[in-house]
């Protein structure tokens, strides 16, 4: 199909009706695209921002156009792999910038659809080198990851979870996607436990307490 801004065309559909669109080449990315994108994420930012309400949370647009640049390729990568093999790293770059809680939810904005991707690519080859990358720009990016089975190695949760706004969506996203590899972690559990309160059993039944 053709389009005026296929980048941003994939992002939209994505976001609005979580649908891929796959092109017949890998459409390389013009500065003007990048700058409606960052305007149109922003946007997103600021819809979503009304849900939790913090002054401090700033939209970081670096981090937010990097991570929309990764889910394009990645999707564009599932079915277009023609001459690709010696450019993943181009197209899929690590992220090396500062990494706060601004920029976890500015990324979040697209690298949340990643876990879907990386199913279908497994599903495609299991053996694919791009499932590897992708699993570990999701091990930085964990909050994306919630609800896909990836290694949480030395995170200190206490640490990572210490400001209420963002505790609050991390615990709310784990509930949503019932992940019971973060409910179980005896500090998120007792988090989760602390909140459900005596409705445990209507929010999650199913969840074990977990004793230290």
């Amino acid at each position: 199909m053709s389009s005026k801004s296929p980048f941003l065309d994939t992002l939209f559909l994505l976001r609005k009706e979580e649908c891929i669109t796959i092109f017949t080449d890998l459409h390389e990315i013009s500065v003007k695209e990048i700058q409606d994108t960052a305007d149109y994420l922003e946007s997103e930012f600021e819809k979503e921002r009304l849900e939790f309400l913090s002054l401090e949370i700033k939209f970081d647009k670096e981090v937010a156009v990097w991570a929309a640049q990764v889910l394009y390729h990645s999707a564009q990568l599932y079915l277009i792999r023609k001459d690709t093999s010696k450019d993943l790293h181009k197209l899929i770059p690590e992220y090396k910038g500062k990494i706060d809680i601004s920029a976890l939810l500015s990324a979040d904005l697209s690298l949340r659809f990643l876990p879907q991707i990386i199913s279908v690519l497994h599903t495609a080859d299991p053996e694919d080198p791009l499932i590897k990358m992708l699993e570990n720009i999701l091990q930085q990016f964990h909050y994306s990851a919630v609800g896909l089975d990836v290694k949480m190695e030395n995170i200190n949760w206490e640490e990572e979870l210490k400001d209420k706004t963002y505790r609050k969506l991390y615990l709310e996203r784990i509930v949503e996607k019932r992940s019971y590899q973060h409910a179980e972690i005896p500090y998120i559990n007792q988090l989760l436990i602390a909140e459900f309160g005596l409705h445990k059993d209507l929010f999650w039944k199913e969840l074990k307490i977990i004793e230290n």
